[in-house]
């Protein structure tokens, strides 16, 4: 007679699609995890290395050191909060010969830092390797790793998802046992236990790497108005960020888009109070050029619940939607993800030994 094999369960085909996935994806997992929780407070990091000048902002100021930064001929693209130390910004502008440039400034206009052609610190060397491997074609493999690993561990809390009447043993590690099972009781437990808030802040970084997609089809619309034609000399920067400011009381400048040559319109960017942004708020204030005269205002608080939730995406992965202690759950997170990759490559290589043996 010959022994049927009985057909796998539905809980062990899961535990075997887990294993290797888990297993094939491993190394880059390990890295962006790691590089994720060192570039957490990257921006302070970077603040703190750069000078401890502070001085609050001085818009007029911060013009006039725009004029005398940008040379003849060229133009200024934008400016954005620095997100580190506060009353701090870089200015990004580009010369006669269309060659890119910024600056870092303080908020009286005092110039902290002018980066060299092709200079790069360690932190951004994180960041950018973090987002998309430092160029495009990396993009995508941190997309698909990013889908992966969500899917992944959807997977990793189905099959480590107690029977009725297990849970208080399920989410207490074994202490005693052979070294391969409380291994496995270890990785099971600290699954069922930070499994889903892994879950939200991988879902929240693979949805920003597909952001326009995401917007599409969620209904979210990019903030916009018609086109003003420009007639004569615009109204300068510190007048435009002024008049943005006082259309959200209580805000805080976030970046100032420069009027184009087909739209007179100062395109300005805050953080509104209560919004979850720390540093890059999501409000907008259209001003316009030609006069001074705000265009439109759209605080994020008032937006559509697609916009929302858009706006939501970036402080919910990194954890500024709860302040610091977001951060540090953030960093807390990334070091669960380092510690559920070792323990389970150790529980594979484990139970691969009797196999060997056999």
């Amino acid at each position: 007679m010959t022994a049927t094999v009985p057909a796998p369960t539905l809980r062990r085909t899961v535990l075997k699609l887990h294993r290797w996935l888990s297993l094939g994806a491993a190394v880059f997992w390990l890295l962006q995890a790691l590089t994720g929780v060192l570039i957490v407070f990257h921006w302070e990091i970077t603040d703190a290395g750069i000078s401890s000048l502070h001085r609050p902002t001085d818009l007029v100021a911060i013009e006039r050191r725009i004029d005398a930064l940008v040379p003849d001929g060229g133009k200024v693209a934008s400016i954005w909060t620095a997100a580190g130390a506060p009353d701090r910004y870089n200015v990004y502008y580009e010369d006669a010969d269309g060659t890119s440039a910024s600056a870092r400034i303080a908020g009286d206009g005092t110039v902290l830092h002018v980066p060299k052609p092709d200079e790069e610190s360690l932190m951004g060397f994180l960041v950018g390797f973090h987002h998309d491997l430092l160029g495009a074609w990396g993009s995508w493999i941190v997309s698909i790793s990013g889908l992966l690993l969500c899917t992944n561990l959807i997977l990793g809390i189905a099959a480590a998802w107690p029977r009725r009447g297990t849970w208080g043993r399920a989410l207490r590690p074994a202490t005693r046992g052979p070294t391969a099972a409380r291994l496995y009781s270890w990785h099971r437990a600290l699954g069922l236990w930070v499994g889903i808030p892994a879950l939200v802040i991988a879902a929240t970084g693979t949805m920003l790497k597909f952001e326009d997609g995401m917007g599409e089809l969620v209904g979210a619309t990019p903030v916009s108005m018609p086109a003003v034609a420009p007639s004569g000399a615009p109204i300068g920067f510190a007048a435009a960020a002024q008049a943005g400011l006082a259309a959200i009381p209580g805000s805080t400048l976030t970046q100032v888009a420069w009027p184009k040559p087909d739209d007179a319109t100062w395109r300005v960017r805050l953080r509104a109070p209560d919004e979850l942004r720390r540093a890059y708020g999501g409000s907008y204030v259209l001003v316009d050029a030609n006069n001074g005269a705000v265009r439109g205002i759209f605080p994020i608080g008032e937006a559509s619940a697609a916009n929302r939730f858009m706006s939501a995406l970036f402080p919910i992965h990194t954890g500024e939607a709860g302040g610091l202690v977001g951060r540090l759950l953030s960093i807390a997170i990334g070091l669960w993800l380092i510690t559920m990759i070792v323990a389970g490559v150790l529980l594979w290589l484990k139970r691969r030994k009797p196999r060997r043996a056999a």
